[in-house]
């Protein structure tokens, strides 16, 4: 399988039990082949954005070893060259790098999330690692992605390698998800723990990952342009990773090489929105009473070049191929999917329910306009810039055979209870719980959602997978799904259930872009 990925069900040894209620084992042989089609799909999802083949088809030396070329733009080598790095898949990535430019690297450090060299190493991952003696400093921390003073002191190292550099030098920045979290630097009098007391609350109350970057960002000393301010006037590469909806690189890892075009009152509305801004600590007013609506200044970032290297959209793509080789009419539904979790399970329950009447009885139901009426509320809620409902509602009226629909992107789960998750489980269980609710007819559906870093919040799972019978077969082991959800209690849902064979486990990947949703809508 693609990159060598592992991608198999928690607790496996819990006893299989029939996916319907009812059904013959011809149906639990048909789940558990769709189960193993999603894993495989996701995990070829996975492969297809692995820091090393990026790196490679982004970077290269000329035969002479004096230029380094980044994709059309060429620089020169002259023991000039130093790395940083902060990202769930930077540590791969500074070793594709460290093997491609070899005794040109003069000097590097990196901020990745505490216990992934040790899980590489576990996994076999040589490709992962950097080599006994590198020139690159490692620091890890972050755990659970939250930033902490280990992530604090990579953050000083790393300001400390750029303001140190010349107009000579080179720096070249590796950049993927969770780097914000490992790259903190919080402008004085603000602590590290005020910071992240904010950072907590607001995502708690469902802010988007650009409202939480545009507060890091404000309150940071390499957020925002920072870092490329702290480099100037060395030139700057950046490799980017994408782990945002549409790849905007001022938002990702909180855009430490893009200066920053939010201002005060951008922050404040935020602040307004959630109800923080009464209760804000005495430090975060001062700094951002103090500060310019553009602190950097928009010449700041000319010395810079961002490539973005990798996204979403390139995992989507090659899981679009492996499905259609599996035989199915396969469309990528988006590339964006956001917003609360609970209204895209209802999206994708209302597809499912959809596709399924139009699968069971070609030409039935109400045509493709009707449909779209149908789904305009949720896509006004949504508001996804790139949802192709209409080519998917057309595949489905076009084919007899079973749909794969597609789509990326990272949901927000407004936190009400105390419990166990993590966004991709909270989804699953969410849209588990639509299919139950809504006539499927004689369709096989099932849906998988997992994270691209193999991580689902602070879990051992990457995400889950469900089918429509889930309702049922948890009330039959005693697990009631609304009180689950109630509590943002997924994780503990699924470790119950079927002894945990619908929990999809991969281990840290090594890599980050987001979420891959799967549907599959199979004709019996």
């Amino acid at each position: 399988m693609a990159a060598g990925l592992q991608v198999l069900a928690c607790l496996a040894r819990a006893p299989l039990r029939p996916l319907l209620l009812g059904s013959p084992m011809a149906r639990l042989a048909s789940g558990m082949a769709l189960a193993e089609q999603a894993r495989q799909l996701f995990e070829s999802a996975v492969g297809a954005v692995l820091p090393g083949p990026m790196l490679h088809r982004t970077l290269s030396l000329d035969p002479g070893g004096r230029q380094l070329k980044v994709r059309d733009r060429s620089f020169q080598l002259r023991q000039n060259l130093y790395l940083v790095g902060f990202g769930k898949a930077v540590l791969g990535m500074a070793a594709a790098a460290e093997e491609l430019l070899g005794q040109h690297l003069v000097q590097g450090v990196i901020s990745v999330p505490r216990g992934i060299s040790a899980a590489m190493e576990h996994a076999g991952k040589q490709e992962m690692l950097l080599k006994p003696h590198s020139r690159v400093q490692v620091f890890e921390g972050a755990e659970d992605n939250l930033p902490d003073r280990d992530a604090l002191r990579a953050a000083l190292a790393i300001r400390q390698l750029a303001e140190g550099l010349t107009a000579d030098d080179l720096l070249l920045v590796l950049i993927s998800g969770g780097g914000s979290a490992l790259l903190p630097a919080p402008i004085p009098p603000v602590t590290l723990e005020e910071k992240q007391t904010l950072t907590k609350l607001l995502a708690a109350r469902g802010a988007t990952i650009q409202e939480l970057n545009t507060i890091r960002k404000a309150l940071s000393q390499l957020k925002g342009g920072g870092l490329a301010q702290a480099a100037y006037p060395a030139q700057v590469v950046s490799l980017i990773l994408s782990d945002v909806v549409g790849d905007p690189v001022e938002v990702i890892a909180s855009g430490p090489t893009v200066a920053s075009i939010h201002s005060v009152q951008d922050c404040l509305h935020i602040l307004n929105r959630y109800g923080l801004r009464a209760a804000l600590p005495r430090s975060v007013k001062t700094v951002l009473a103090r500060a310019d609506s553009d602190p950097h200044g928009p010449h700041a970032c000319g010395h810079v070049l961002n490539v973005v290297i990798g996204s979403n959209a390139l995992a989507l793509a090659e899981a679009q191929r492996q499905a259609e080789a599996l035989g199915y009419r396969a469309v990528v539904l988006s590339t964006a999917m956001q917003g609360d979790v609970g209204s895209v399970a209802q999206l994708y329950g209302l597809l499912a329910q959809v596709a399924g009447a139009h699968l069971t009885l070609p030409g039935a139901g109400a045509s493709v306009e009707e449909e779209d009426e149908q789904f305009h509320e949720l896509m006004s809620e949504l508001r996804l810039p790139d949802l192709q409902l209409r080519e998917a509602l057309e595949a489905v009226v076009g084919t007899e055979g079973p749909v794969c629909l597609l789509a990326g992107g990272e949901p927000t789960v407004q936190l009400q209870g105390s419990g166990m998750g993590g966004r991709n489980q909270e989804l699953a269980l969410r849209v588990g719980a639509e299919l139950g609710r809504r006539p499927l007819g004689s369709v096989d559906v099932l849906f998988l959602s997992g994270g691209t870093d193999g991580q689902d919040g602070p879990t051992e799972a990457a995400g889950a997978w469900v089918m429509s019978d889930l309702t049922g077969q948890a009330t039959a082991e005693g697990l009631d799904v609304a009180t689950f959800l109630a509590h943002n209690d997924s994780h503990t849902f699924f470790r119950c259930f079927h002894g945990g064979a619908h929990l999809l486990c991969t281990g840290l990947t090594g890599t980050n872009v987001m979420d891959i949703h799967l549907l599959f809508l199979r004709p019996r």
